[in-house]
């Protein structure tokens, strides 16, 4: 039976394929946009929209009148900043949103999160019963597991039928930010391997995530109410993998694999450059952070055995095919090119 889905952040990227996925089965489909959005691509899908913002409490009751699946996936990502900028939009932005839901008769409320709410250490099939730290080393991820407690509050406390996905390092067609980012520091050979590269990076296709979002609308909710799921390909990719991946397919020199740098030397390095550039007030983050250093160095191995098993996930584009689609799409027509994919423009993070 088709849905009438009020989907938020529609002109992400994450977001623009979730909308893609809902229309293609037949779902009709609502999405919150800011006035200086670009919509020209939703609106060919048929996607209807709605002016406004994650703090315009009476624009989200307008959106959501007579939808019976909300899709959360406007977020504020980013590497720098103020933790209070990110709870604006991901705590405070999901609670209005949450607030709308409230009497309404909803089906499902899927909330779309990020494995960044793990702590920044190694991770070999690390799963949903991991607690999640209460102090995180950047703004992006400390309001995410805020978000994601308030998420599932609302689901103890007024029965709002939540499900939690926690997708990893998203990539794909229609990457206008983290590729052409990395393409950039590729060609200017100011990428290194910390600990040789050997490290499994946490790759999740954007098309995979709207797959796990269609499952977590149709499963029945004594499963997936109030529950959280790790979504990745479920296949091990390092990153050397990766980078030289991406350096292969756009003709670029491979990172130079010698001298590897330590994990805790780019500890250091990151701390120092961090200490530097808030003492000068610096709105741009330095080369390394510690949430870039998390994303690097540290093994990124996280177990999906939930997910195939209560949603009868399978991711259906593993890391070849879905490299190649990003990068054809890259060379194609997003090189140079950027657009929306945040909240508010910050410098993206990779999930």
């Amino acid at each position: 039976m088709p849905h009438t889905i009020l989907l938020t952040g529609a002109t992400g990227f994450v977001g623009s394929h979730i909308a893609e996925a809902l229309v293609r089965r037949g779902d009709a489909v609502r999405t919150l946009a800011r006035a200086s959005s670009d919509t020209a691509f939703l609106k060919s899908l048929g996607v209807a929209v709605v002016r406004g913002e994650l703090t315009d409490a009476a624009g989200l009751k307008r959106a959501v009148e007579g939808c019976d699946v909300v899709v959360n996936c406007a977020a504020k990502v980013g590497d720098w900043g103020h933790v209070d900028g990110y709870r604006a939009v991901n705590v405070e932005g999901l609670r209005h949103l949450l607030d709308a839901t409230l009497g309404r008769p909803l089906h499902r409320f899927v909330h779309v999160s990020s494995l960044g709410v793990y702590a920044a250490r190694h991770h070999y099939g690390t799963d949903e019963t991991e607690p999640l730290p209460n102090d995180h080393v950047d703004g992006y991820t400390q309001s995410k597991v805020e978000s994601e407690r308030l998420a599932l509050q609302y689901h103890r406390k007024q029965k709002v039928p939540v499900t939690i996905l926690r997708p990893g390092f998203v990539y794909g067609p229609r990457d206008r930010m983290v590729l052409p980012r990395l393409a950039s520091r590729l060609k200017e050979r100011t990428v290194i391997y910390i600990s040789r590269g050997r490290f499994a990076l946490n790759t999740t296709f954007v098309g995979n995530i709207a797959d796990a979002v269609l499952l977590a609308i149709d499963a029945p909710a004594e499963e997936v109410a109030g529950e959280v799921f790790n979504i990745t390909d479920g296949e091990f990719v390092s990153k050397r993998r990766f980078f030289e991946t991406v350096a292969d397919g756009l003709g670029l020199k491979r990172p130079r694999g010698f001298p590897p740098v330590p994990v805790w030397v780019a500890r250091i390095m990151a701390n120092w450059r961090e200490g530097v550039h808030r003492r000068r007030n610096s709105p741009h983050p330095p080369r390394i952070t510690q949430a870039q250093l998390k994303f690097a160095g540290f093994n990124l191995d996280f177990s999906i055995a939930k997910a195939r098993t209560k949603l009868a996930y399978t991711p259906r584009v593993l890391f070849d095919e879905g490299m190649k689609q990003a990068l054809e799409w890259y060379r194609g027509q997003g090189s140079g090119k950027t657009s929306e994919a945040t909240a508010d423009g910050t410098r993206p993070l990779v999930r």
